[in-house]
């Protein structure tokens, strides 16, 4: 079993799932062709990084020897997938069964996101039962060797550009034909304003068909519903459109991939995080649970 790494860029690729010749970052297995009959191969939808215990989500997508499958893929994807969750080292089954309802509203590729409670560090698999050849490793780290914001935490505010000032990046929002509306205050200003904070990192124009652009369309729409019950902040991955060099706010919060989705509630503290996929369905049942929506 191998742990593959990718650049940001190849994320965005994985995450844009750019049909057969995607970027596949399969778990370990065996050879697939595309036969649901246990030839499925699971592909990781979630970073290597940032996984520490509590609730942990874990979202994966399917694959054959294609590539990534989507919705107009020859293979009858399932609407629900079950799991188990195996400690790496021991062999122990850690949680017999978990099972993650599909994912697609708005986007090309399902994705399935697990949500398993895991309160030690360790290694562990995801054994998905609908490929048994496939198995998905992950980490959960010591909270204090994670750099970027989890779950718990109070957000750190940070000085996002805006309309009245880019700070340096131009455009500040690569969403078209028209940026979004996220960018009339900071997220440091958002966070003093005494309600729940929704914070989007990510990059609409390289990742149109994946994940960041239907994100980005899923708040928009989502917000016009909430209204004034929370303020929405987004912050783009580059500082230009060479898309050569990540933004501060990037590199302020120690991101290795993107988008990510920060939702804090009313006292600025970090209540969820959606990481790398999210659909409007998942979005939405997010902000319901953190009393927003």
């Amino acid at each position: 079993m191998t742990s593959q790494h990718f650049s940001r860029r190849a994320f965005l690729t994985l995450s844009a799932g750019v049909g057969a010749g995607a970027a596949l970052a399969a778990c370990g297995g065996g050879s697939s062709s595309g036969s649901p009959d246990g030839d499925l191969q699971v592909v990781k939808r979630f970073p290597d990084a940032g996984l520490v215990p509590g609730t942990v989500r874990l979202p994966i997508s399917l694959g054959d020897k294609t590539g990534v499958l989507g919705k107009e893929s020859n293979v009858e994807l399932p609407t629900t997938l079950t799991a188990s969750v195996e400690d790496a080292q021991t062999g122990k089954i850690i949680i017999s069964s978990v099972s993650a309802e599909r994912h697609d509203e708005g986007l090309d590729i399902p994705y399935w996101p697990f949500v398993v409670p895991i309160d030690v560090q360790g290694i562990f698999l995801l054994k998905i039962n609908e490929a048994p050849n496939s198995d998905c490793s992950f980490q959960i780290e010591d909270p204090k060797n994670v750099l970027m914001p989890t779950v718990g935490n109070e957000l750190p505010p940070f000085e996002t550009p805006t309309t009245s000032d880019a700070r340096g990046v131009n455009p500040i929002c690569t969403r078209t034909p028209d940026v979004c509306p996220f960018h009339s205050i900071t997220l440091a200003d958002a966070l003093k304003s005494g309600k729940p904070v929704v914070y989007y990192i990510g990059t609409p124009a390289y990742c149109q068909t994946g994940t960041c652009a239907p994100g980005l369309d899923a708040l928009i729409a989502v917000a016009k519903t909430v209204g004034d019950k929370a303020v929405f902040v987004h912050a783009d991955v580059y500082t230009d459109k060479n898309a050569n060099e990540a933004t501060a706010a990037v590199k302020e919060y120690k991101l290795t991939y993107e988008p990510v989705l920060y939702i804090t509630d009313a006292t600025g503290e970090l209540v969820n995080r959606l990481d790398a996929v999210f659909d409007a369905k998942e979005l939405n049942s997010a902000l319901r649970t953190a009393g927003i929506a």
